[in-house]
């Protein structure tokens, strides 16, 4: 993991290298009874799952994340982990999911993770979050319209897709707006992987 984290021009500090594995054994354990990925070899889960989750480091703007269908964690924990001095809020509606990532955050210790079972429609906290991550959603049009109003004024939507999301983008409702699509890299990973970063048009950038 160490070469992917360097490959991402990410720092490896051996605590949160280790935080990051002790993780994915965790996840691997609950795996067994939950079904939380489909994916169980340990160095794809790296790939898929860890440095997918943690490419977008780079680009993060604020202090304050909302992990929309965060599933098994991805990318809230891994992101969460690697800045501690930031608040990720995991939002899943499936009671399973978010058991494990209650547990997941006692035993890695993640202080500045906050678990909520709920849909994101239900979520009533509007404009508390500069950014807002989202690596299963469905379109971007259903993204913006369902969690758009939970943004700061000039906060950022970060969604994780594939190939280069065009339909998607032509489809965006007013007045959310591109302001970047980045091709990403991802160590190990043959699968084009693109961040759409979006944002509301009040002219603050």
């Amino acid at each position: 993991m160490s070469a992917g984290l360097s490959a991402l021009d990410l720092e490896t500090p051996s605590l949160r290298e280790q935080k990051l594995l002790d993780y994915l054994a965790l996840m691997r354990r609950w795996n067994r009874v939950y079904n939380l990925t489909a994916v169980k070899d340990i160095e794809t889960m790296v790939d898929r799952h860890l440095l997918d989750s943690l490419a977008v480091a780079p680009y993060l703007r604020g202090e304050r994340f909302l992990d929309v269908g965060s599933g098994a964690g991805l990318p809230g924990i891994p992101l969460a982990i690697w800045f501690p001095e930031r608040r990720f809020v995991l939002l899943d509606s499936n009671g399973r999911k978010t058991r494990f990532l209650v547990q997941a955050k006692i035993e890695l210790g993640l202080a500045n993770v906050e678990v909520i079972q709920a849909r994101v429609q239900d979520v009533q906290l509007a404009g508390g979050y500069d950014g807002i991550l989202s690596r299963a959603f469905s379109s971007l049009a259903d993204l913006v319209t369902a969690a758009g109003r939970l943004l700061t004024p000039d906060g950022t939507i970060y969604a994780f897709k594939g190939t280069r999301p065009e339909a998607e983008l032509c489809a965006l409702p007013k007045p959310y707006r591109v302001r970047a699509l980045r091709p990403l890299a991802i160590p190990g990973a043959n699968a084009d992987r693109h961040l759409v970063e979006l944002t509301a048009d009040t002219g603050i950038s």
